[in-house]
């Protein structure tokens, strides 16, 4: 007999956890499926970062914190480990402290600006030589990604009701029908495909044309450190603000960027904007870098490993820069959604690439996604 159920999700990352952990608190029958044992894509091999203040502000903003809560909700159940750490973007040239000011003065996010004697004080690591002050953003959150999905996958099985098929590749969905490559059949109301990387399993003619592209991510995580100093707040750079769209607005941005492209090309050619925050264990996880489609290697860059840490160097001290582990993610990404959606059949729905804020965006994402498709 063919198992029947309310939903499918197929994929079991971060965007795949979240739509079926929204069905299921609509009281609905779920079944997960994941092609590998457990999650091992880009959900695994990122900082952990919940990063409301990247977003723009409006309905990006308001998703990203209603995610932000979501968390907090796993946090309070003890699904996952939540910290409220918060964020500080650090100024190290003037062009970089004229966007910061910009930006905190607009109203938009939950933010203020720091001097350098507040910023020592919140930033221990910090690099005082040339720091022109920083801005605080206390929305942010942190989570150990190599253990929050495992975490929420056993979790939505043992507590909500999800029935899950990990280890399963999917090799074929039409009209509800679901079949996996070992001829295992399942039935489903309404199907969710959140394949992350992988464009040409499940449907690739509307992946294929529908302008996502890949990107290529290199990481890094230090030994762990000693002593007595205790960052707990996410680190960004001046570098930071090139890449997330919500500082897009500000008029010095511009300087910032042709000061960049100007000191360094390769920090553009490389899509480098360099981050920290801690682990659980004080290692430190630092990155990062982005390639696109024809540029992405399986093979490491080491030029990027080392432009990624002479940046981080200017703007913090570590009293151990030991690397303990590399790696590398790779993610799909829209130009311009937070994420692609698409119904190639009536109840079947395609929703793949919110780019490196999967962490951040994916749960609100959902939520959104499931009040639009069923009123509640």
């Amino acid at each position: 007999m063919i198992a029947k159920f309310d939903v499918a999700v197929i994929g079991g990352g971060i965007v795949g956890l979240a739509h079926a952990w929204m069905a299921a608190r609509r009281g609905l029958s779920v079944v997960l499926f994941d092609r590998s044992p457990r999650a091992e894509g880009a959900t695994v091999r990122n900082f952990g970062m919940i990063w409301p203040i990247g977003q723009p502000s409006g309905e990006l903003y308001a998703t990203a914190l209603r995610s932000r809560e979501l968390w907090l909700e796993l946090d309070e159940q003890s699904v996952v480990k939540a910290a409220q750490c918060g964020s500080l973007h650090l100024a190290h040239h003037d062009d970089e402290h004229a966007v910061l000011e910009e930006f905190s003065s607009g109203g938009t996010h939950d933010c203020r600006l720091l001097s350098v004697a507040e910023t020592l004080t919140a930033a221990p690591i910090a690099n005082p030589t040339g720091l022109k002050g920083s801005m605080w953003s206390p929305t942010e959150l942190r989570v150990d990604p190599r253990v929050a999905a495992a975490s929420i996958a056993a979790w939505l099985e043992s507590s909500q009701g999800v029935t899950r098929h990990f280890g399963s590749p999917i090799a074929e969905v039409d009209n509800g029908n679901i079949t996996a490559a070992d001829g295992r059949q399942w039935q489903a109301e309404r199907i969710i495909i959140c394949s992350g990387s992988d464009l040409k399993t499940l449907f690739p003619e509307v992946l294929a044309s529908s302008g996502l592209r890949l990107c290529k991510l290199q990481m890094l995580r230090t030994v762990a450190q000693t002593g007595s100093v205790h960052q707990d707040a996410h680190i960004a750079s001046g570098l930071t603000l090139r890449h997330y769209t919500s500082f897009g607005h500000c008029p010095s941005l511009q300087k910032v960027k042709d000061r960049v492209a100007a000191q360094n090309p390769l920090l553009d050619r490389y899509g480098i904007h360099v981050m920290a925050t801690r682990s659980d264990s004080g290692e430190l996880i630092l990155g990062d870098s982005h390639e696109y489609n024809d540029d992405i290697s399986p093979f490491d860059k080491a030029e990027i490993d080392e432009l990624i840490l002479l940046e981080l160097q200017k703007i913090i001290q570590l009293q151990n820069w030991t690397i303990k582990e590399r790696w590398h993610g790779v993610y799909a990404k829209h130009s311009s959604l937070p994420i692609f959606e698409a119904e190639p059949q009536p109840n079947l729905h395609v929703c793949v690439g919110p780019g490196g804020a999967g962490m951040t965006m994916s749960f609100g994402l959902a939520d959104r996604s499931w009040n639009r498709w069923t009123g509640k």
